[in-house]
C-alpha cells in the first residue's frame, strides 16, 4: 500500500516547456489582432525599439553581420530579406522574454508556500513584464505619431496579454503542483502520466491558437494592397546634356541579364529604421515649416500638388550597399522645388540649416545654402507618376542629388529652420556626416547563353551599370583575367542624375575567367580601387566576378 508523500513542485524544465507553449499563441494573437483590428503587433514594436536603444557599435555590428549573412546566403533581394529577418528578430526577442518570464514564474513559485503560489507569482511577473513592454511601446516615435489617441487602449491590451500570460503560467504551475505524489512507483508513474496528459492538452490548445492566429495574420496581410492613384505630371526631362564621354551610344542594346534601366516600382529598394512603414492620413497631414522664419508655413498635400512641379529621373542608392549590391534603384520623381518652399517661408539671416523630421522618428539636417544653389533638390510626392507608396515615404520625401539615401528623409512631417548643424539619425550612429555618393560600377551579367557570331568570332555580351551621383559617367572599362582595361559601350542615361548602362562584347574563350569593371565620373575622376567597408562613408572597390564558360 502506498504512503502519501509531499507534492513535488514542477521544475524549471517544465517551466521552459510551459513558457514555449504559452509564448507561441501569444505571439500569434499579437499578429492576428493587429491584422484584424489594428491593435499593436508587439513583436514588430520590440524590433523597432532595439535599434534606438542598443549601443551604436553593437547595432552597427549586428546590422553588418546580418547583411553579410544574407548576402552570403543569396536568398533574395537584400532589402526584402532584411525586413523578414528583422521581423524574425523582433518575434524571437519577445518570444524569449515571455519564455524567460514564465521560467521565472516556475522558479520563484517553487520557493513559495501555499496552494496559490504559482498564481500570485505569475500575476506579479506578468505585471512586471507588461509594465516594461508598455513603457518600451510608448517610447517609440512611430507610436507617438500614429497611436497617441489610442495609447491607453494599446497599453491596456499589452498589459492584458502579458498579465494574462503570467496568470495562465501560474495556474498551470498550481495545477501541476497539486497532482498527488506517492512513494509507490506505480503511483509515481500515474502522476507522471497525469502531468503528461495535462501538458499535452495545453500543447493542443497552444497549437490551435497559434495556427489560428497565424492563418488570420497571413490572410489579412495577403489581401493588403496599397491603392494606386495616377498623378498627371509635366513631361519628364530629356536625357542629360553633353558630357565628354567615351563610347556613348544611343544605338544600344543592353547585355541580356543587365538590370532594368528603369526600376519597376515594386522592385525599388527600401531601407527604413522601422519594421513597417508609418500610416499617414493625407486628409489630416500637413507639412509644417517653422523655426527661424518670417512666414511659418503649413502645406497640405493638395496644396503641394497644386504648386509648380518638376519631374526628373533619379538613381538613389543606400550607403550600406555593398560593391555589386542591389540597394540601388532608378525611377521618376515628381515634386516641388525646395527652393520655392524655402522662399515662401522666408528664412531669417540666422537660419543656416533645415532640420527635417519624419513620422518614424528619423531626422536629418540640410544646408540651406545647398538648397539655394541646387534647384534639383525637390520635395517629392510621386514616383512613376503615382503618389508615393506608403512603404516608400508617403506623403512626401526629399531628394538631394549626389547623396546617399541616409541623408534623404521620407514620411516627412516637419521642417524647422535652425541656426546650426547637428548630427542626424544615422550620423549619431557612426555613419558619414556628408554621405556623398561613391563612384561605383557593377558587372551585372556575363551572358554566356546569349553568345553571337560576328566576322567569324564568337562574342559573349557582358554588361552592368555605372553610377557616380550627379557627377555623371564619362567612361567604363572592363578587364578580363586581370589583363588591361578595355573601353565599354555606354547607353545615354535617362538624366544626369541616373546610372549608366554599359556593355562589352568579349571574344569567347573556353575555361574559367574573371571579369572586372571600373568607371570614371563626369569630371574624369576614376573610381577608388581600394576596398573600404560600407561604414562610415560607403563601400569602395572594384567589382569582380568569375565564370566558367
Amino acid at each position: 500500500m502506498s504512503t502519501p508523500a509531499q507534492p513535488r513542485p514542477p521544475g524549471i524544465l517544465t517551466g521552459l516547456l510551459v513558457g514555449i507553449l504559452i509564448a507561441l499563441p501569444v505571439i500569434a494573437i499579437f499578429f492576428a489582432l493587429n491584422a484584424l483590428v489594428a491593435l499593436p503587433a508587439l513583436p514588430i514594436n520590440v524590433m523597432d525599439w532595439l535599434p534606438n536603444n542598443l549601443p551604436n557599435d553593437l547595432l552597427n555590428f549586428g546590422k553588418q553581420t546580418m547583411a553579410d549573412v544574407l548576402i552570403a546566403l543569396n536568398i533574395g533581394r537584400l532589402d526584402q530579406v532584411a525586413k523578414i529577418a528583422e521581423g524574425i528578430i523582433g518575434t524571437a526577442t519577445l518570444f524569449g522574454l515571455i519564455v524567460l518570464a514564465i521560467v521565472a514564474v516556475f522558479g520563484i513559485a517553487r520557493t513559495q508556500k501555499g496552494p496559490r503560489a504559482g498564481t500570485l507569482t505569475g500575476l506579479i511577473v506578468g505585471l512586471a513584464l507588461g509594465v516594461l513592454l508598455v513603457l518600451m511601446y510608448a517610447s517609440l516615435p512611430l507610436v507617438q505619431f500614429e497611436r497617441a489617441n489610442a495609447l491607453l487602449i494599446d497599453s491596456a491590451y499589452i498589459m492584458g496579454m502579458l498579465v494574462g500570460s503570467g496568470l495562465i503560467a501560474g495556474l498551470i504551475y498550481d495545477r501541476l503542483a497539486r497532482l498527488p505524489e506517492t512513494s509507490s512507483e506505480i503511483a509515481a508513474s500515474a502522476e507522471q502520466l497525469n502531468r503528461r496528459q495535462f501538458l499535452v492538452r495545453v500543447g493542443g490548445s497552444t497549437a490551435t491558437l497559434t495556427v489560428a492566429g497565424a492563418v488570420v495574420s497571413l490572410l489579412r496581410s495577403a489581401g493588403a494592397v496599397e491603392p494606386v492613384e495616377e498623378i498627371v505630371a509635366p513631361d519628364s526631362p530629356t536625357p542629360s546634356g553633353p558630357v565628354e564621354v567615351v563610347g556613348m551610344s544611343d544605338d544600344f542594346t543592353a547585355a541580356p541579364g543587365t538590370r532594368s534601366e528603369y526600376t519597376p516600382l515594386e522592385e525599388h529598394y527600401r531601407i527604413d529604421i522601422v519594421s513597417r512603414p508609418p500610416e499617414i492620413d493625407a486628409a489630416t497631414w500637413a507639412l509644417s515649416m517653422t523655426g527661424l522664419v518670417n512666414n511659418p508655413q503649413a502645406f497640405t498635400l493638395d496644396q503641394l500638388r497644386a504648386m509648380d512641379s518638376v519631374s526628373q529621373f533619379v538613381t538613389l542608392s543606400c550607403i550600406s550597399n555593398s560593391i555589386g549590391g542591389d540597394l540601388i534603384s532608378t525611377t521618376k520623381w515628381t515634386g516641388v522645388k525646395m527652393q520655392d518652399l524655402v522662399a515662401l517661408a522666408d528664412p531669417q539671416p540666422e537660419a543656416t540649416y533645415l532640420k527635417i523630421t519624419s513620422a518614424d522618428g528619423f531626422d536629418e539636417y540640410v544646408n540651406l545654402d545647398l538648397i539655394r544653389e541646387d534647384e534639383r533638390i525637390i520635395l517629392a510626392y510621386a514616383w512613376d507618376d503615382r503618389p508615393l507608396l506608403q512603404k516608400h515615404g508617403f506623403p512626401v520625401r526629399i531628394y538631394i542629388p549626389n547623396h546617399y539615401g541616409m541623408k534623404q528623409p521620407k514620411w516627412i512631417t516637419h521642417m524647422e529652420f535652425v541656426p546650426e548643424w547637428e548630427e542626424g539619425y544615422w550620423v549619431r550612429r557612426g555613419w558619414s556626416a556628408s554621405a556623398l555618393v561613391q563612384t561605383t560600377s557593377v558587372v551585372d551579367t556575363v551572358a554566356s547563353d546569349s553568345v553571337f557570331e560576328q566576322d567569324g568570332t564568337t562574342y559573349v555580351p557582358i554588361g552592368g551599370i555605372a553610377y557616380s551621383g550627379s557627377r555623371g559617367i564619362s567612361r567604363v572599362e572592363v578587364s578580363i583575367d586581370e589583363g588591361g582595361w578595355l573601353p565599354a559601350t555606354l547607353k545615354s542615361p535617362l538624366s544626369e542624375l541616373t546610372w549608366v548602362l554599359w556593355r562589352y562584347d568579349w571574344p569567347f574563350a573556353e575555361g574559367a575567367h574573371s571579369f572586372r569593371v571600373r568607371t570614371y565620373d563626369g569630371n574624369g575622376g576614376i573610381q577608388r580601387a581600394d576596398v573600404t567597408p560600407q561604414r562610415p562613408d560607403g563601400a569602395t572597390g572594384i567589382h569582380r566576378v568569375t565564370r566558367v564558360l
